[in-house]
This record gives C-alpha cells, sequence and structure tokens, in this order.
C-alpha cells in the first residue's frame, strides 16, 4: 500500500518511471478515492507507460484495452463463442433429438429447448474481453484504456457505467458487479476532445515533455551504459528539435531509442555528421527532417533562425548544431 505522495514518487522510481510531484500526488489521491485516472499529452510523453510502472510497483496485474476506431462492446467486454457453442450442440445432438423427440407437441418442444437455454448461454460460452477481465478477477487489477481519444463518442458514453459503479450487463447472466474495483488509467493524445460526463469521473493529470533536467534523468536511469556527456548532448539537441515548428516532435520514447542507438555506434559525443546521419530516428517525417537540416545550415552560417522555426536556444546550453 503507497500510503503516501513521496512512496508512490518512490515505487514508481525503483520501476525507472521518473514522476513528477503532480504526476505521484494524482496517482495517490485516484487510488484513495477510488477515481480513474485521465492521463492526457502529447503522444511519446508515458502516459501508458506511467499505467505499466504503476502496477509493477504495487504487484497488481496489468490489463490493457487498446482503443481504435470501431472498437465495440464485443470486442471491449465480452462475446460468445458461437464456434464452441456450435460444437457443443453437434456432440450433444443425440440428447437433444432424443428430448424434443419426447414432445408431445412442437409448442413443448420448443418449451424444452428454451429450457436448455442457459447451458449454452452460461460463463463456459462466455468469452471475457478487457474490460469483463477486470471486473471480474479475483484480485484488484490496473485496467489500462490506452488512447480513448481513438475510440468514438458512442464507446466513450458504454464505458460511463463501468467508470461509475464498476459492473457490467451482460443480458443472457444478468449484472455482473467487481469483485475488487479496478484501478483504472485512461490515456488520450487529445485528437478529439473527450465528453464532460467522461471528465467529470475522472481525476485529470496533463503528462507534457518533461523539462531538460527530467528528460536527462530518464536517460541515465532507462541506459546507464551511457557517457554523462553523451547523454546531456543527446538530450539538449531533443529539447532544441521540439523548440521547431515541427509536424511531430520527438517523443521521450525516441530520445531513449537515439541515445540507445548513439552508444550502439559508440560515439563518445555528437558530432556533425551522427547527427545527421540519425536524425531519422528522432524524426518521423520527411519534411520535419529537412526542416532540422535547413536549421543546422542556418547556425552553422551565424544566421538568425525566424521565430516562426526556432524558440531561444537554452542560455549556455550546448550548441547541438556544431
Amino acid at each position: 500500500m503507497l500510503e503516501n505522495v513521496g512512496l508512490v514518487t518512490k515505487a514508481l522510481g525503483e520501476q525507472k518511471y521518473i514522476a513528477t510531484e503532480e504526476i505521484a500526488t494524482v496517482m495517490f489521491l485516484a487510488k484513495q478515492l477510488g477515481k480513474p485516472v485521465l492521463a492526457e499529452g502529447p503522444a511519446g510523453v508515458g502516459k501508458t507507460e506511467l499505467a505499466k510502472a504503476y502496477a509493477s510497483a504495487t504487484g497488481m496485474p496489468l490489463i490493457r484495452l487498446q482503443c481504435y476506431e470501431g472498437l465495440d462492446e464485443s470486442k471491449a467486454l465480452y462475446e460468445w463463442e458461437y464456434a464452441k457453442q456450435m460444437l457443443y450442440t453437434q456432440l450433444l445432438r443425440d440428447k437433444l433429438s432424443q428430448m424434443l423427440g419426447e414432445a408431445a407437441t412442437l409448442h413443448e418442444a420448443a418449451d424444452r429447448l428454451a429450457a436448455e437455454e442457459e447451458v449454452f448461454f452460461s460463463e463456459r460460452f462466455l468469452l471475457s474481453r478487457p474490460l469483463l477481465k477486470a471486473v471480474t478477477s479475483d484480485v484488484p487489477v490496473v485496467l489500462l484504456i490506452d488512447e480513448i481519444d481513438r475510440a468514438d463518442a458512442e464507446f466513450e458514453a458504454f464505458l460511463l457505467e463501468i467508470l461509475s459503479d464498476f459492473q457490467v450487463s451482460v443480458p443472457e447472466l444478468g449484472t455482473i458487479k467487481a469483485k475488487h474495483h479496478p484501478f483504472v488509467v485512461l490515456t488520450s493524445n487529445n485528437t478529439r476532445e473527450l465528453s464532460e460526463a467522461l471528465k467529470r469521473r475522472c481525476l485529470y493529470l496533463f503528462v507534457d515533455y518533461p523539462s531538460h533536467e527530467a528528460e536527462l534523468t530518464i536517460v541515465r536511469t532507462r541506459i546507464p551504459e551511457i557517457n554523462a556527456k553523451l547523454a546531456a548532448q543527446a538530450v539538449e539537441v531533443v529539447q532544441n528539435l521540439r523548440g521547431l515548428d515541427l509536424k511531430k516532435n520527438p517523443s521521450v520514447s525516441e530520445t531513449l531509442d537515439w541515445a540507445k542507438a548513439l552508444v550502439m555506434l559508440n560515439a563518445n559525443a555528437i558530432d556533425q555528421k551522427t547527427l545527421e546521419t540519425t536524425l531519422t530516428v528522432l524524426l518521423k517525417h520527411e519534411s520535419d527532417v529537412q526542416k532540422a537540416r535547413r536549421a543546422l545550415l542556418r547556425d552553422q552560417s551565424g544566421e538568425n533562425p525566424s521565430d516562426s522555426d526556432r524558440r531561444p536556444r537554452r542560455k549556455g546550453g550546448y550548441n547541438p548544431w556544431n
């Protein structure tokens, strides 16, 4: 049991997740209040990793529902295994024929068949999807509903019953209440506005790109073999790239990928050639790569970048373009 904010920070740190005080506070309060967490922010800043790290830190199993356009109840909650039902029907064909053959009328046969419906619509034929698994789990779990903004508004509305009462309705079986309330983390890349009803049920957390110091700590923690100078230069480059007006800013996960790549290339420092040949590890659009290279050439020639292209470099910071 993580009894205070400090213990949450420490426990997440042991999972190599560097949490700000705000993140640790929201996670602590969500557990105490029994509220879901809605973590919103740019892609790749560690929202999903937060749920994974919290699950590991608390020893709770992680159940993940990846959202996408067109996701419906049958993929998120449950569905009946019709193939298995048909197989059992074939195996029990003789028994069914005998039972129905003994009926005096068609009405009686229908009644006998209806009386056996619960056999074929029972838990043995129920295929549990992530939401139902979380509700029926015998132990407390962390339920990660990842990228909820990718799902349709209809599915978002469907979630409200679960997030309000932690119960689901299966028409053939009735209402199933949670044995243990799952700790729910919803993530959103803010590609669409979520409903006020959903937000009202959650504690809101905005996860932004980390500061220079925080990102450096993340790199040194996740990649201990990297030398201090290379780590500092790599983070400085990424921080400066995020100051460009890019189509997609490099994420924290891409910072880590790049740092690993630099280690694999046996780089002791970032020179111009290394930077130019590895830019595509960080940038995933050709227009962004070209914009970064133009900024490099401007700095080499001593030109001042336009305000629309660059933000001021940190005073006294490493110049990644030289």
